[in-house]
């Protein structure tokens, strides 16, 4: 599913949105840094850090207390003891664009004071992909290695680093306390070596070098350790008792000389102009290197500016990482399939001889809609100079922030002789009917609706989702089991609240006599199941799947009519697309026409699918949406913003409103109560005055709700 640009979320979208993105970057980080198992490529974990940052500076109230922009890497694991850093390992912001880069460097000057022109030296070196280090050397000896953890405890490695032939046991010449950073890494021949011998010996092999090396270091028995070939990188430092030199370059320089392998890599430059053509020279050298990199580091060469530009919540703001692009690889194309989803849509996946993206093993990829394939955009145009797609060819797959892998292009050279083009179907593979394709859309979709089974099965899928009916104990597995069984199916919403009487009806059959099924887990079904019985108004609107008609959809319409009731009256009189329940409807903002035909046609007394409904509604006690307290002297008006607000945005306007019970509408209509109108306004000021509805501009508007 495509995720909404961030700057058409809503604040309830935001609040749902910044919950997934904690929970999901949670998880990344304790599978990267504690488990050494990532589960999601670097591209990936960026995109959602990304999104995460977007949506927090456009709704900052609504940041999160466990915010993953204010975190570094994860929990320590157990088994190691604790080291509480005396100075934050902290992580980097990340650059993608040549944009990203000269933005970094002007808000240096401007954060400095100096000039637009004024010059600013950085040093520039690869970003090593390892696993980060804390050396800390007392009188010249090593005493304590620690790993970063969550940036303020790490785990007590000491003996493990010891066995590190890069990591200097002693040191001549140090100041009395120095705490060396760095990252521990494996290069590619001895990566390469490494699984030739577990292979040999019959044990587990490892996905990248980066895996390999995190997991050697972090082994409770040091001998493993030993047995590794592990390398070492130092290019920072924490607490010191005195300062290595002025620069970031000298210190560095001091590092080597006090016996630390640094990057030789590593150089000064004068401004984003010389930053970006030493990300290029090092681009064109990652692939000869003999180690992972995943992008190139800049910082403030001075120390003195480093220290007047500190730090934020959990990166330097005189430090910045520019990553390279999302890896790409060339696989061979086996086949073509056909999923069908619970709107009817007909998506293609690619079947891939698996390759490595990106540290991930990938075998499927999307083909997104019969265009893509056939060479096409939406238009008609060409895309990738007109290449269609056919099974045997050798493509290009990349991964950039997407859960599904994607097919970027085609191998000409190395397709086969015979190769036919694919032809996508005209009938829905799963149940025969007609897939049709209507005019401007891209996709085509199986006509069969509830006969077919892929879209009864996505459905029933759907509506027990999280942000639907959310029943604990009844996920997808169980409802494909569920389905397809010929005591106890459940074909529709409705047969999951009859699912116990019809059990208890059954006694040669109990389904906690079956094989997954347990006495215990039964009756944890069932009273999961009893539990839902009573469901907001949102989350059973959402639940329907109806097409167009997401979370945020969903929580307009359950604000707007307030009850389950009113809801289903209003859309039976609008089903003719004319009235004032029609213009009513495609009044609130959010909704539009698009939206508004699509759950008129859905909901349709004469439909097949609204006796379903009407059924499961009657097992159900609908919560109706809590009234806005009555001192609010704008509960229950609709509202319409139109022209420019100068004191807040659209959407904060907009979500105020909502919070004290305003319907907030996009089109002025016989039943809007007030129009707020900011420097030019247009047609619907003038809708406003023609229907003699009430105009006040932004100072009035914020006086009438309390400022």
């Amino acid at each position: 599913m495509t995720e909404k640009a961030v700057e058409t979320l809503t604040e309830a979208e935001a609040r749902v949105e910044l919950a997934r993105l904690a929970k999901a970057l949670a998880a990344a980080n304790t599978a990267y840094h504690t488990l050494d198992a990532p589960e999601i490529s670097d591209a990936e974990y960026d995109a959602l850090k990304r999104r995460n940052l977007a949506i927090e500076a456009r709704f900052p109230w609504l940041k999160r207390a466990d915010s993953p922009s204010d975190q570094v890497g994860a929990a320590v694991a157990e088994g190691f003891g604790k080291v509480t850093h005396r100075v934050r390992m902290l992580s980097l912001e990340n650059a993608f664009a040549a944009e990203d880069v000269a933005e970094f460097v002007d808000r240096v000057r401007k954060f400095l004071g100096l000039a637009e022109d004024a010059v600013v030296r950085f040093t520039a070196e690869p970003k090593i992909d390892g696993l980060s280090l804390s050396l800390r050397y007392e009188q010249g000896v090593l005493i304590q290695a620690a790993t970063r953890g969550d940036g303020e405890v790490g785990e007590d490695v000491t003996q493990n680093a010891r066995t590190i032939a890069d990591i200097p046991q002693r040191l001549t010449g140090a100041p009395d306390v120095l705490e060396v950073r760095g990252e521990v890494y494996m290069s590619h021949a001895d990566f390469a070596a490494l699984n030739d011998r577990q292979a040999a010996a019959g044990e587990k092999t490892f996905a990248n070098p980066r895996n390999a090396a995190a997991g050697s270091l972090r082994q409770l028995d040091a001998r493993i350790t030993a047995s590794r070939p592990l390398r070492f990188f130092a290019y920072a430092w924490g607490e010191l008792s005195e300062p290595l030199a002025a620069t970031q370059f000298e210190a560095i320089a001091r590092l080597a000389a006090l016996g630390f392998p640094t990057n030789p890599l590593t150089t000064l430059c004068d401004g984003p102009e010389a930053l970006l053509a030493e990300y290029r020279r090092i681009e064109a050298l990652r692939a000869t290197l003999g180690y992972d990199i995943d992008g190139v580091v800049y910082k403030v060469n001075d120390l003195a500016l480093q220290a007047r530009l500190g730090f934020r919540s959990s990166t330097p703001r005189w430090a910045i990482a520019h990553k390279f692009p999302a890896e790409l690889a060339w696989t061979e194309l086996l086949g073509i399939d056909i999923q069908v989803g619970r709107t009817g849509a007909l998506s293609p996946v690619a079947r891939l001889k698996p390759v490595t993206v990106g540290g991930v093993v990938v075998s499927n990829a999307t083909l997104h809609n019969e265009d893509y394939i056939a060479g096409r955009d939406s238009r008609g145009e060409p895309i990738r100079g007109g290449k269609d797609i056919r099974v045997g060819d050798w493509v290009q797959v990349y991964r950039a922030g997407d859960v599904i892998p994607k097919v970027a292009d085609v191998d000409l050279s190395r397709r086969k002789d015979g190769a036919q083009p694919f032809v996508f179907p005209k009938f829905c593979p799963e149940c025969g009917s007609p897939a049709h394709r209507e005019d401007g859309d891209s996709v085509r979709r199986c006509t069969g609706g509830l006969i077919c089974p892929a879209q009864a099965v996505e459905r029933l899928k759907h509506f027990v989702s999280r942000g639907a009916f959310d029943i604990e104990g009844l996920g997808a597995k169980q409802i494909e089991l569920f389905y397809r069984d010929p005591i106890l199916p459940v074909k529709t919403p409705a047969d999951i609240f009859t699912l116990a009487a019809r059990d208890a009806a059954n006694p040669l059959q109990k389904l906690k006599n079956r094989e997954g099924f347990g006495e215990v887990s039964v009756a944890k079904l069932f009273a999961a199941i009893e539990a839902r019985r009573t469901i907001p108004l949102d989350r059973l609107i959402y639940a329907l799947g109806i097409r167009h008609i997401g979370e945020t959809s969903s929580s307009l319409l359950a604000r707007h009519y307030g009850t389950w009731e009113a809801f289903i009256t209003a859309i039976d009189r609008a089903r003719d697309q004319t009235g004032p329940e029609w213009e009513e409807l495609i009044a609130i903002d959010g909704i539009g026409v698009v939206s508004a035909r699509a759950l008129v046609d859905a909901l349709r007394p004469e439909n097949a699918e609204r006796a379903e409904i009407d059924r499961l509604v009657g097992f159900l006690t609908v919560l109706p949406v809590a009234a806005a307290a009555s001192d609010s002297p704008v509960a229950g008006k609709t509202v319409v913003f139109t022209g420019t607000l100068e004191k807040m945005t659209r959407a904060e306007a907009k979500a105020r409103a909502e919070a004290l019970g305003a319907k907030v509408a996009g089109s002025v209509s016989a039943r809007t109560d007030l129009v707020v109108a900011g420097p030019g306004a247009g047609s619907k000021a003038k809708d406003a005055e023609r229907l003699g509805v009430a105009i006040i501009d932004e100072d009035a508007w914020l006086r009438l709700i309390g400022g």
